[in-house]
């Protein structure tokens, strides 16, 4: 996953590692993100079809691709090396972190919330995912640490509703929800660094286990 990688940055970011061992670290990292995300997904949604109602399948479906699209793009990214080919693979990763944080967000707000605070960080959350898509057709490769700052603000977005959310779900559940977020924002902190060697792969991860906590938190939402 790459939330902004090319050299047409604005204000002072510098330009991350393209050497092909890094881009060899990413593309391996990722692609193991993309068979457990396409295993998991597969028995979270064979789950929710034979003991949940449509709410829960249709939820478990929504974070199941989503979560997949994230590890495909960003594998595919870093794994061919064709430069317009790359350019364009570069567009589908940072797409697909919008749309996994809306999608990561969909269980919670319309299985655990529902009503006026379900449905209305529901519309937020996806409404943002949207402009930040139609934003990344036009600026991939720009604006990365305000990029950056977006895609965390999205993922606290939650903390407004958290007193519903409280008498939503259990300690449990709400546990591992908090532990991924921590894993993704604390990641940061190498992704913002990745000119340094192999940071790139270790922002990947502090992402492969926030998803982790995430799918935990999401299976025990919607079974």
């Amino acid at each position: 996953m790459d939330a902004d990688r090319s050299p047409a940055y604005s204000n002072a970011d510098a330009q991350p590692s393209t050497d092909w061992r890094d881009e060899l670290a990413s593309a391996l990292t990722h692609g193991l993100g993309a068979i457990a995300a396409l295993a998991g997904g597969s028995v979270l949604i064979t789950l929710a079809a034979i003991y949940g109602d449509g709410w829960q399948l249709a939820t478990a479906i929504v974070f199941s691709v989503t979560l997949l699209l994230l590890y495909v793009a960003s594998t595919l990214y870093h794994a061919i090396p064709h430069p317009g080919a790359k350019a364009r693979l570069q567009i589908f990763d940072h797409c697909a972190i919008y749309l996994l944080i809306a999608g990561t967000y969909t269980p919670f707000t319309l299985i655990g919330l529902r009503g006026p605070w379900g449905w209305g960080l529901f519309a937020a959350i996806w409404t943002i995912a949207v402009a930040g898509v139609i934003f990344k057709l036009f600026f991939t490769g720009r604006f990365r640490l305000l990029s950056t700052i977006l895609y965390i603000a999205m993922g606290w977005l939650i903390v407004v509703a958290i007193e519903p959310l409280l008498r939503s779900v259990d300690a449990w559940t709400l546990g591992w929800l908090l532990a991924g977020g921590l894993f993704y924002t604390l990641g940061t902190y190498f992704y913002q660094r990745d000119t340094v060697r192999y940071f790139h792969a270790i922002w990947h991860l502090f992402v492969l286990a926030g998803s982790v906590c995430h799918f935990v938190a999401v299976t025990s939402q919607v079974l």
